[in-house]
């Protein structure tokens, strides 16, 4: 869509409120509005100002005038405000050079994009990430220096299924029991399909929804794979989608990696392949049907695993999800449908265009434009350094002899574990400038500062039942 075809659409769609949109550093949609008088073609160009030292992780207060330029092509209308509204996802500028800011998540996509032509490996990195999420009817939380708590409910919780509800009906799923269940086991069905069919009349098709396997309302719903950069662009529209449903209906939506003990967490399997004049890199002769290059490409996530963890898995609550032994794939290696692996080539269909990796350790807690570039920069890393992924692993990992399992590698155990790792391996992220040394170096201040440390300090409510009387 070019500046003009933007102000056509909304001038059809009778808009009145313009909405400029960005992410911000950790990965939090930012937003302001304008009359739509304001909008005019040179605004394409031009952009609008703002303080850029009020967002997470970006400028100090002495340089903080930065400006906001709309990308006509992510024109869309906002389902949810009484007014209509049009939204643009903006690009950030410095305005003294006119430059794309180093620290803009979404130019860390474009320039990943641009990176992967410049190599000749391919022309498009297609991403589809599955997102699971809970949906919550209540949660209340608080963190003082003298205490803290937390609780989450849900009519789905199988720890009401002795609550005296006036009426209570039982059909609550037991925990890890709660994939696939028709209602009225599974009720929130309905608001699924709602969240999926505003999706699909934004623009953003959708494969699947479903329960997912944890009690109290853990559920997937499936985006169709796209190039990276639009991918990115649709994962911040879909978080802001489901919980805007889930909000007007009551509940809440968290993508929040572990919000219940002893069932499974949230995860965000990633699938990639990259393809070069219409395709497929990845299909060939090879284990499970892939070629050599995505061989390589497997190599390249095993090899960098451990600092791709710090911005996929990038919250202290992801390593809460990331336990050896437990459900989440946090051994480094691969296979072919053996979900226990932290890759696994599907196997679903034989035709060649389906042919993809998928990265399983990751979670939806992380920014969506930082964690598919630095996949897209792993898997290139390993094709152009030819990095052999050693031999697959068909077994269920899980009930390998400590032997077996001790020789192969891990995911880190904690965030800051895993930002160690990124400090020590980032140079595949800073080929052709994509990350810059300053995103990472600010990358891990932020967060060692603002969460590996905050919540390293605190002491944990388990803590008082396991030591008060020592």
């Amino acid at each position: 869509m070019t500046p003009k075809e933007a102000l056509d659409f909304a001038k059809e769609n009778k808009a009145k409120v313009v909405d400029i949109r960005f992410m911000d550093f950790p990965g939090v949609w930012q937003h302001f509005s304008v009359p739509v008088g304001e909008l005019s073609e040179s605004l394409f160009e031009e952009g609008l100002g703002f303080d850029g030292s009020s967002i997470r992780g970006w400028q100090p207060i002495n340089a903080s005038d930065m400006l906001v330029v709309p990308d006509p092509a992510t024109a869309k209308m906002d389902p949810f405000f009484d007014e209509p509204t049009l939204v643009v996802i903006g690009n950030i500028v410095d305005p003294l050079t006119l430059e794309p800011y180093t620290r803009d998540p979404r130019n860390v996509a474009k320039k990943a994009e641009a990176y992967l032509k410049s190599t000749g490996i391919g022309d498009t990195a297609f991403i589809g990430p599955e997102a699971e999420f809970f949906i919550f009817d209540d949660v209340r939380f608080e963190s003082r220096r003298n205490g803290c708590f937390y609780e989450v409910d849900s009519v789905e919780g199988i720890w009401n299924s002795g609550r005296d509800e006036c009426n209570n009906q039982g059909y609550k799923p037991r925990h890890k029991e709660g994939y696939f269940p028709v209602p009225p086991m599974d009720k929130f069905q309905n608001i699924r399909t709602e969240m999926m069919l505003i999706l699909e009349s934004l623009g953003i098709p959708i494969e699947a929804q479903h329960h997912e396997v944890a009690t109290a309302g853990q559920a997937e719903i499936d985006m169709r794979f796209k190039p990276l950069l639009e991918m990115g662009d649709q994962m911040v529209w879909f978080k802001y989608v489901l919980k805007n449903v889930a909000y007007r209906h009551g509940h809440t939506v968290t993508f929040m990696p572990k919000p219940l003990f002893e069932d499974n967490g949230t995860g965000m399997h990633t699938h990639i392949s990259i393809w070069k004049d219409g395709n497929p890199t990845f299909a060939g002769d090879k284990y499970a049907g892939l070629s050599q290059e995505g061989l390589y490409a497997i190599g390249g996530i095993l090899k960098h695993a451990r600092a791709l963890c710090a911005i996929t898995n990038p919250t202290t609550n992801s390593y809460k999800r990331l336990v050896p032994g437990f459900e989440a794939p946090v051994n480094l290696a691969y296979s072919s449908r053996n979900r226990s692996a932290a890759v696994r080539i599907p196997m679903y269909s034989a035709s060649p265009k389906s042919k993809r990796i998928e990265f399983r350790t990751p979670d939806p807690s992380c920014n969506g434009y930082l964690a598919f570039s630095a996949v897209m920069m792993a898997v290139l890393d390993g094709i152009e350094n030819k990095i052999d992924p050693g031999d697959p692993l068909d077994k269920d990992i899980y009930s390998l002899p400590p032997e077996e399992l001790a020789e192969i590698p891990s995911a880190p155990g904690s965030l800051e574990e895993a930002l160690i790792a990124l400090e020590d391996d980032h140079a595949f992220l800073t080929k052709g400038d994509v990350f810059t040394e300053d995103v990472i170096e600010k990358w891990i201040d932020y967060k060692i500062a603002s969460e590996v440390n905050p919540v390293k300090l605190r002491p944990h409510p388990h803590e008082f039942y396991l030591y008060y009387d020592i």
